[in-house]
């Protein structure tokens, strides 16, 4: 079958909050379907006529056909599957949907697809128009009139960027037959008010389809409200502290003394699923600081930090978004490991949070590296960076060094309850005695972030340890920082053996220098051991 279109008109009743509705819509409702392999796109319009239904939303698909026939898409209804809330909030909405075939599409040359990052924030306006044909008459005058008079006419109209004509199609079980047509304008437009709009809505031909061909027509006229990605991001409307069924999505509300938080994935071009939390301002557009975890750890690392930078005066309006990297579980891709490859990773994060360009991101050990390889490739995305406990180049010592690592893990060969092959103790231990300074270590009021720590590196997937680690055998970044323009720091723990030397090179080597900070009575990781001080070192540096 041809590519068609979901086409969904709503409103909700008085019974239902807007941030309820928002939050299942934004958070749980259209991200699962643009998880859909074949689902192109999706968008949500608000009605600027002041009418119900006031909500519309439109996805994009591959093949109508899919829509009835692929069981990952209609299971997404069935119990067990669809979640309780979900239930919930449908049964307060009324709901209109139809599935319409693609029969033309025309557009101007510089046409801009507003599912791509480039044109985030471009906005949209949109005509749709619905008509049935009278009884016994031939659809094909109507046709004709658009193709040959209609949307050239339209082209004309300032600000037109596409027209769009549809039929219901016919894995439509509505029982009713539709010309549905959808035009598209930039936010300035020349839509009811120009002579190109009035010549185009006033010939004769038209008048003459309307009393001969049309039966009933529809038009609605909306703006662009909210543009779907495959994982939930609003902040702004958190309502319910909620889990999915898939026990992969949950959503906490913000209270007095906390603020909201989603959590989440995102799936990368080859597969790999990187878990994420994100949280903060609730503004859409609020400025985005990424964490970038060291290698063999959970992004559970940052949890003091980020108590400490959102708690900090004027940090509120900052959203924070940490993730599992690449090699925590099992499937870390189908391609050698390389900080690139992790690179990829961070952007496609910003990707699938439509952020086009990051305030900040910061990482530690591996993902200190990973981070200024990000600002380095991709300056256009970052603002400023903080690389922490790292170094420019791989040591000519670490494919040895690591390697002895997985030999020792290997020969543990200890398992989780659930039979996956993890890291174990072993590793575990002589990873946080090399980690932490022996104060933290040894009885001190650290002693249970530690063992925190340790867990997390005993649970790694082994076979994840094996691929991610590779990242850490060869890079070489040092001539590109010399040419580095974003705004970067390098912090350090005192006592992490010679990163503190190293690190102060680093921030004289870097473009026309960076900032270099010791934080005294940490190790390798200083935003565990001393996060209030790493905190207000991020709030000063940001805000400088």
């Amino acid at each position: 079958m041809p590519p068609g279109i979901l086409y969904v008109t709503m409103s909700p009743s008085p019974s239902l909050s807007s941030a309820a509705f928002h939050d299942w819509y934004n958070n749980e409702h259209g991200p699962l379907r643009l998880r859909l392999p074949y689902c192109r796109n999706g968008f949500r319009y608000r009605a600027l006529d002041g009418q119900d239904p006031e909500w519309m939303a439109i996805y994009d698909f591959d093949d109508t056909g899919d829509l009835a026939t692929k069981e990952s898409y209609t299971r997404l209804r069935l119990p067990g599957v669809a979640s309780q809330r979900e239930f919930d909030v449908k049964s307060q909405v009324k709901i209109d949907r139809g599935m319409y075939d693609l029969v033309e599409s025309k557009e101007v040359e510089e046409f801009k697809r507003l599912e791509e990052m480039r044109n985030e924030g471009e906005g949209n306006y949109v005509i749709a128009v619905t008509m049935t044909v009278q009884n016994g008459v031939d659809e094909k005058e109507l046709e004709k009139w658009y193709t040959e008079e209609h949307i050239p006419l339209l082209a004309k109209v300032p600000g037109w960027r596409r027209s769009r004509r549809f039929w219901t199609s016919r894995v439509d079980d509505r029982g009713k037959r539709e010309h549905l047509a959808l035009h598209e304008y930039a936010r300035e437009n020349g839509v009811d008010k120009s002579e190109e709009f009035t010549r185009a809505t006033s010939t004769e031909w038209r008048e003459k389809v309307m009393r001969d061909v049309v039966d009933e027509k529809w038009r609605r006229n909306y703006e662009l409200y909210y543009t779907f990605r495959p994982c939930p991001r609003d902040l702004c409307n958190l309502e319910t502290d909620w889990q999915h069924t898939d026990g992969k999505t949950r959503t906490v509300p913000k209270s007095s003394k906390k603020w909201g938080a989603i959590e989440s994935y995102v799936t990368t071009e080859d597969g790999v699923e990187l878990p994420y939390r994100l949280e903060g301002s609730g503004e859409p557009d609020a400025p985005l600081i990424v964490l970038a975890n060291s290698i063999l750890v959970e992004y559970g690392i940052w949890d003091d930090f980020v108590d400490d930078f959102l708690s900090t005066a004027g940090n509120g309006r900052y959203r924070i978004l940490r993730y599992n990297s690449r090699g925590r579980s099992k499937n870390a891709g189908n391609v050698p490991v390389t900080l690139d490859v992790l690179t990829s990773d961070i952007i496609a994060l910003l990707d699938a949070l439509r952020v086009v360009k990051a305030a900040a991101i910061i990482g530690v050990s591996l993902g200190g590296a990973t981070t200024l390889n990000t600002a380095l490739k991709f300056p256009d995305r970052v603002e400023a960076l903080i690389s922490c406990d790292t170094n420019a180049k791989a040591p000519p010592s670490n494919p040895k060094a690591w390697g002895e690592r997985v030999e020792v893990a290997e020969k543990e060969d200890a398992q989780a309850q659930s039979g996956a092959k993890v890291v174990g103790e072993q590793l575990a231990e002589m990873t946080v005695r090399r980690w932490f300074v022996k104060e933290s270590y040894d009885g001190a009021g650290l002693e249970r972030k530690v063992e925190r720590v340790k867990s997390m590196v005993h649970n790694n997937s082994r076979e994840g340890f094996k691929k991610g680690v590779q990242a850490l055998y060869a890079y070489d970044m040092k001539d590109e920082m010399k040419q580095a323009k974003i705004k970067a720091a390098f912090v350090v723990g005192g006592g992490d053996g010679v990163l503190p030397k190293t690190m102060k090179e680093m921030s004289d080597e870097y473009g026309k220098g960076a900032e270099y900070f010791v934080v005294e009575g940490a190790g390798h990781l200083p935003m565990v051991e001393k996060p209030k001080e790493v905190a207000q070192f991020a709030s000063k540096f940001l805000s400088s």
